[in-house]
């Protein structure tokens, strides 16, 4: 089994997923009282919220390309940065590492076209939403993505930080939510991926219209069949290297 290194903490409400599914999907394929060799360095959130912020995204990925060094240097053979947002930096993560790294937005994709889906709708930061880094590594994969409109961006976005990123449930927030899901399969999304690691933590599949991709979970679950088959990456839920 390859060890796991998860640069995590971005929130620590989402990385705990990421430690649960993939020691469950050990469990699973091993048997008894299996788990996986992983480590997990979690900075801290609000050093990198205020960065990403402040447009510093250089010094985002210093700090995260230093993480990776550190679980690297401490026996990691496979990186994860668990996060959608912070996927920005990965390509300079990646340079700098010796080991693989495994894009989320790759996980998300492979998931998308073993499912012959065409459209999908995407949910996320104003940062994942807007900007091109997470867009068009999905595109790559041969499908369409649809934001919301600007409002509901805004309304997505500030739910994030201001309630999903604290640990904090709220209703209203689900139903919006919902909502604007529902809105998106009215567009022709096929289906909506999570594409922030906390919002799978709010709403679910019982929610909506159309199925939900849930980032953090297939995240993981390529981590967990890289660390298990070294390269078992064209399964569902799995994806290729950064």
């Amino acid at each position: 089994m390859r060890a796991i290194g998860l640069i995590g903490g971005l929130s620590w409400e989402s990385t705990v997923i990421y430690y649960q599914i993939i020691n469950q999907r050990v469990r699973e394929r091993l048997g008894g009282s299996h788990s996986a060799d992983s480590l997990i360095w979690s900075v801290d959130y609000t050093t990198v919220e205020n960065l990403i912020f402040a447009d510093r995204w250089d010094e985002v990925s210093a700090l995260l390309t230093e993480a990776g060094g550190k679980l690297e240097r401490l026996g990691a053979e496979v990186l994860l940065i668990c996060s959608n947002t912070f996927s920005r930096v990965s390509d300079d993560v990646a340079r700098a590492a010796t080991v693989p790294v495994l894009h989320i937005a790759d996980a998300v994709g492979a998931e998308v076209r073993a499912r012959g889906m065409r459209k999908v709708g995407l949910l996320g930061t104003r940062f994942t939403m807007e900007q091109p880094f997470y867009r068009d590594r999905l595109a790559a994969h041969g499908f369409e993505v649809v934001v919301p409109g600007r409002e509901q961006r805004e309304l997505v976005h500030r739910v994030i930080f201001e309630e999903l990123v604290r640990g904090v449930l709220r209703e209203p927030s689900r139903e919006a939510y919902a909502r604007i899901v529902a809105d998106l399969a009215d567009d022709g999304a096929e289906a909506v991926i999570l594409g922030c690691t906390e919002i799978e933590l709010l709403i679910g599949e019982k929610d909506t219209p159309v199925p939900v991709l849930p980032s953090a979970r297939l995240h993981a679950e390529a981590a967990a069949a890289f660390a298990l088959a070294g390269s078992a990456l064209d399964e569902p839920g799995s994806g290729p290297l950064a």
